[in-house]
């Protein structure tokens, strides 16, 4: 697995924007691809230089994003399940994975696509399962663009802060990058909870003042 991050790395390296969007492309669909080592090198090369300005890389990186999902998201709503469990393995998506994804859609609606932006594997993985339950394309695109775009621009922002340093904190990327998205997942499950119960007491009050 980790020849093939050094392969996606080397990717974006020699191909730039090209090889940054096939790279998320394939991270999106299932792949090892390592968006929390790869974001942040995007984010050194533009601040040398190799690529040409930060918004844009951001921008291909959301671009390669959504243009992954949509596919797994076409896969699994034409294909189904037989399809996920049938091919599935080769990148590492197995039944209880897609069991547990689509609980997590169950328990939360379509939001669940957003917070699953924050989530190791599971980022990569989401289309899947949303294609299969059919969830409304509208609700599905306007969570993985809001989820994608700060996920993108913060990770890419991290190595774009480091530049020229940044073979220094790829190693503590790798390691942490896990516990940082997940106090991010954290963070923004806490405040949905606390608008969606703030929603509800403002509801209650309002049938009590009819």
């Amino acid at each position: 697995m980790e020849s093939f991050q050094h392969f996606i790395v080397a990717l974006v390296d020699h191909y730039g924007y090209l090889g940054l969007f096939v790279a998320l492309v394939l991270g999106n669909v299932g792949a090892p691809v390592g968006s929390e080592i790869v974001l942040p090198v995007a984010g050194g090369l533009t601040a040398t230089g190799h690529l040409n300005a930060l918004w844009l890389t951001i921008a291909v990186a959301v671009a390669g994003e959504l243009a992954g999902e949509s596919i797994a998201y076409a896969v699994g709503r034409y294909g189904g399940v037989p399809a996920i469990e049938r091919f599935g393995k080769y990148v590492g998506l197995h039944h209880q994975h897609l069991m547990k994804v689509h609980g997590f859609f169950e328990r939360y609606g379509s939001f669940a696509i957003f917070v699953c932006r924050f989530l190791p594997f599971v980022r990569g993985v989401a289309g899947f399962p949303a294609g299969i339950a059919q969830m409304n394309l509208a609700h599905f695109y306007l969570w993985t663009l809001l989820g994608s775009a700060i996920f993108c621009a913060g990770m890419i922002g991290v190595g774009y802060a480091f530049g020229g340093h940044l073979d220094a904190i790829i190693p503590l990327l790798h390691r942490g990058g896990i516990a940082v998205v997940a106090l991010a997942v954290v963070a923004i499950v806490v405040i949905a909870l606390y608008v969606r119960a703030r929603s509800r007491r403002r509801d209650t009050l309002s049938a009590e003042g009819e």
